[in-house]
């Protein structure tokens, strides 16, 4: 799959962070909360545990979407 550029407000927000919440992964995504922990738990999303707590790095996330660092 090549690497798409475009931008979309969603993913600008992300520059400069490491992690980012499931939820927010989520949102950007537009799906259910559920549906994104489920996602996660299968191994569908690129995640992180810390803890108790599931992390999503941004830079695994923009990759897995297929975008390239210009446009985030």
């Amino acid at each position: 799959m090549a690497n798409v550029t475009f931008t979309h407000p969603a993913i600008g927000s992300l520059q400069g962070r490491l992690t980012i919440s499931v939820e927010e992964v989520a949102a950007i995504l537009g799906l259910g909360r559920s549906a994104a922990y489920e996602a996660a738990r299968r191994g569908q999303l690129p995640t992180r545990r810390l803890g108790r707590r599931i992390v999503v790095p941004v830079p695994l996330l923009l990759e897995w979407l297929g975008v390239t660092s210009s446009a985030a």
